[in-house]
C-alpha cells in the first residue's frame, strides 16, 4: 500500500537506517522584526520565546545545549543520530563571522547527521548561503524558511514585514547552492478562505519545495493574537475543521514535497488555545484516518490536475 504521505520520519529513518532526533537550539539570536530593524513587536503568533523548545535553555551555549539533549535522549530513548536544528528566533540574523563560531559548535559531535537552520527570507545572502552550503561535506543541511503563506495580504495583516517576492528570491538563492528547502505554513491565518490556503500549496508544488511544515494558528502567552482571541475578534479552527483542512492541501501538494510536520502547538506554559492542540498524536492520527477514508493520499489532486493538462 502506497505511503499515505511523505512524512519526514520515515525518509530519514530510510535514509540512515534508524530515527533521527531533531534538537532544537537557541543559539541567542534575535529579529530584524522585534529588534526595530523591521518592526518591535514581531509577528501575530509569535512571543518573546521565538519558537524556541520547550528545552532549549535560554543563555546556554550552543555546545552545552547540544551536549546536555544528546546524552538525554541517547540514555531515555537509545538515540543514535541527531540533527542539530537552529530554531529560536531567526538563525541567519548576524554577520558571516558569528554564523560560522556558533554553527561550528556543532562539528564535534560525531552523532549529528544534519543541520537545519530556520529563518527569514529576508534576512539571507550570498556569503551567508555559502557558509551554510559548505557544511553539506559532512551534513545533509536544510534551511527552513518561515513563509506562512504565499499572499502578501496576509503576511501584512500577520505583521511578517516581508513579501512572498522576498521568499521567491530567497529561494532561487538557496537552490544555487544547493541546500535544501523547507518552507513553514500556517493554516487558519486571519482572512485566510480555503481557496487561499490551498492556492499556498499549489504554488508550494510549482515551486518544487524539498520539504513543508504545516501548522495551525494557535495561540500564544504574550503574542499580540493573544489579545485579539481574547477580544473575540479571531477565530480558531475546531480539530476535526482542521484535519479536513490538512487533507485538503496535502491532496494538492506535491507528493515528491516531505512533509516534515502537520500539526504545531506551544509550550504547555504559553500554549493558550485551541486546547485541542497539545494532543498532536491524536490530530496526525485523525489526518491518517481521514486521508484513509476519503481513499485519497499525498498529490491526489496535484496529480490529477496534471494528468488533466
Amino acid at each position: 500500500m502506497a505511503a499515505l504521505y511523505n512524512d519526514y520520519a520515515t525518509y530519514l529513518k530510510s535514509k540512515y537506517g534508524c530515527r533521527v532526533y531533531r534538537i532544537g537550539l537557541d543559539a541567542g539570536f534575535s529579529c530584524p522584526n522585534r529588534d526595530g530593524t523591521k518592526g518591535l513587536n514581531g509577528c501575530l503568533y509569535c512571543n518573546e520565546n521565538g519558537s524556541r523548545s520547550p528545552y532549549a535553555k535560554a543563555g546556554a551555549s550552543v555546545t552545552e545545549q547540544l551536549r546536555t539533549r544528546i546524552e538525554f535522549l541517547k540514555n531515555s530513548k537509545g538515540a543514535e543520530k541527531f540533527i542539530a536544528y537552529f530554531q529560536a528566533f531567526t538563525n541567519t540574523y548576524a554577520s558571516v563571522e558569528k554564523l560560522k563560531a556558533l554553527y561550528d559548535c556543532v562539528l564535534p559531535f560525531n552523532d549529528i547527521v544534519g543541520i537545519s537552520i530556520g529563518t527569514r527570507p529576508d534576512t539571507v545572502g550570498r556569503e551567508k548561503l555559502e557558509l551554510i552550503s559548505s557544511y553539506q561535506k559532512r551534513y545533509e543541511v536544510w534551511i527552513e524558511y518561515g513563509l506562512q503563506s504565499v499572499h502578501n495580504k496576509t503576511l501584512r495583516k500577520i505583521n511578517r514585514a516581508h513579501t512572498f517576492e522576498d521568499f521567491k528570491s530567497a529561494l532561487a538563492l538557496t537552490r544555487r547552492s544547493g541546500i535544501l528547502t523547507c518552507c513553514h505554513v500556517i493554516l487558519g491565518l486571519p482572512g485566510e478562505t480555503k481557496d487561499d490556503m490551498m492556492k499556498t500549496a499549489k504554488t508550494l508544488t510549482d515551486l518544487k519545495i524539498d520539504a513543508v511544515k504545516i501548522h495551525l494558528l494557535h495561540v500564544l502567552k504574550g503574542s499580540a493574537l493573544e489579545k485579539l482571541y481574547k477580544a473575540g475578534l479571531v477565530r480558531l479552527m475546531e480539530e476535526a475543521e482542521y484535519v479536513e483542512l490538512v487533507c485538503d492541501f496535502l491532496e494538492n501538494l506535491s507528493p515528491k514535497i516531505i512533509v516534515q510536520r502537520l500539526t504545531g502547538q506551544g509550550d504547555r506554559s504559553s500554549h493558550i488555545a485551541p486546547a485541542w492542540a497539545m494532543d498532536k498524536h491524536n490530530t496526525i492520527n485523525r489526518v491518517g484516518e481521514t486521508l484513509k477514508r476519503r481513499g485519497t493520499c499525498q498529490g491526489y489532486r496535484s496529480l490529477a490536475a496534471a494528468s488533466i493538462s
